[in-house]
């Protein structure tokens, strides 16, 4: 077959009849077809699975005779490999469509589809902020607004290998924050996860990572779980000088055994003085979002010592809705440095003794000292629970184990304040 039959020359003196058009052949299936009108425009006919196509090339001069010989070339070489040049050409064209598209959105500040910070940015308002609270997927979004969109945001996320990943988590590990980057990781993992499921990446590089990272430093929140030292706090609980709402608050932090944040927003409607308990709504709770919704109160018993000390504060903040309402204005409720500042204030730094700590106290020396099934405990502390106990505590069990331990640990407390020597069940010699 005969090829590049035309020359600049021909195409120039080629006429066309008033009211058609002529066609002048190259070869290999290119043409130059002339209008009336004076418009030249390249074609190129082919043969695919049995149906006649064409291909367009551009116009005459602005695309030159040189330049239509290699795109028909070029076409051949795509069909001579079994694939239909006219796909190929519809798929570049909507590729140069997507990367314009890209290219605006990225220049407007918008994350791209297929990009890790738009699959990233779905899976937040799709998943994660179905199943945790609006705290916990705002903390998510910072970090990997801070940490991994400036780096990886804009990348394709089937594109994104392992090593790629591991450098955006090293520099958090750089600036000391190890457990920042393990939890940057775990999200970054979900999103990989995700990105799976709805189809625009293949694979999660995150569980390539298992063990690339520094491990997190065991930290305890500072507690006093020594009956000595306990006692030394307790009674100068009882001897703070500050206010007495404060003080009242530092007395039900050891006997209620609640979070420090559940403590706090305490409401007195919560509680039943006839029947001595406490019911925190499940809103208020450290659960899932879901479990928030739909879950069942956390019941406290109140022992004599705890009715007491509500008793005492009705007449100070009883007309208001908080049980421990904001020093400043009653519209809220305690500020979570009060409880820490109060520690402080007796002398009791970060490293001895924390709000949070006064659980950690109670589980530690009801199990130790008193004796009580771990089970009841764990219930009480509403600590989440998995293996052949369930996923969690439905909050009624143990109601009465719980009650008669609640007022145990509330005379335990009584008699270490006094300086009662107590000596434990478990290492008393017969």
């Amino acid at each position: 077959m005969q090829t590049n039959k035309l020359t600049d020359v021909a195409i120039r003196k080629a006429k066309v009849e008033a009211g058609g058009r002529t066609k002048l052949s190259d070869g290999g299936g290119l043409y130059l077809e002339l209008h009336t009108n004076g418009s030249r425009y390249w074609r190129m006919k082919y043969r695919f699975a049995g149906a006649e196509k064409r291909l367009a090339f551009g116009v005459y001069p602005e695309v030159p005779l040189a330049d239509a010989r290699r795109r028909r070339d070029e076409a051949r070489r795509v069909l001579a490999a079994g694939v239909d040049p006219g796909e190929v050409r519809k798929a570049e064209k909507a590729a140069k469509v997507a990367k314009a598209e890209a290219d605006r959105l990225a220049a407007e500040g918008v994350a791209v589809p297929g990009t890790f910070e738009f699959v990233a940015r779905e899976w937040l308002a799709v998943v994660h902020r179905e199943k945790v609270s609006d705290g916990h997927a705002a903390r998510t979004e910072i970090r990997l607004r801070n940490d991994v969109f400036p780096w990886l945001g804009a990348r394709p996320i089937d594109g994104i290998e392992a090593p790629e990943l591991l450098q955006c988590l090293r520099r958090i590990e750089g600036r000391g924050a190890i457990e920042t980057a393990h939890r940057v990781k775990d999200a970054c993992g979900q999103v990989f996860r995700y990105g799976i499921a709805i189809g625009q990446c293949t694979r999660n590089p995150a569980a390539d990572l298992r063990d690339a990272l520094r491990p997190v430093p065991t930290r305890h929140l500072a507690a006093i779980v020594e009956p000595k030292r306990a006692g030394e706090l307790l009674r100068d609980m009882m001897g703070y000088e500050g206010h007495a709402v404060t003080r009242a608050a530092l007395a039900l932090s050891a006997l209620l055994m609640l979070r420090p944040g559940e403590l706090r927003q305490m409401e007195w409607r919560w509680i039943d003085f006839d029947a001595a308990m406490l019911s925190v709504p499940a809103e208020v709770m450290k659960r899932r979002k879901a479990d928030k919704a739909n879950g069942v109160p956390h019941l406290v018993p109140l022992a004599p010592q705890a009715v007491a000390t509500l008793d005492d504060l009705k007449p100070l903040t009883g007309h208001g809705r908080y049980v421990f309402p904001s020093l400043l204005t009653g519209e809220r409720c305690m500020s979570e440095n009060t409880v820490r500042g109060a520690l402080r204030r007796m002398g009791y730094s970060n490293e001895d003794a924390t709000a949070h700590g006064f659980r950690a106290m109670a589980r530690t020396m009801i199990a130790e000292r008193l004796e009580i099934a771990p089970e009841v405990i764990e219930a009480q502390l509403a600590h989440q629970v998995t293996g052949s106990l369930g996923r969690s505590y439905d909050r009624t069990q143990f109601l009465e184990q719980r009650r008669e331990m609640m007022n145990k640990w509330a005379d335990y407390l009584d008699r270490l304040r006094e300086g009662a020597q107590v000596i434990s069940i478990t290492t008393r010699v017969a």
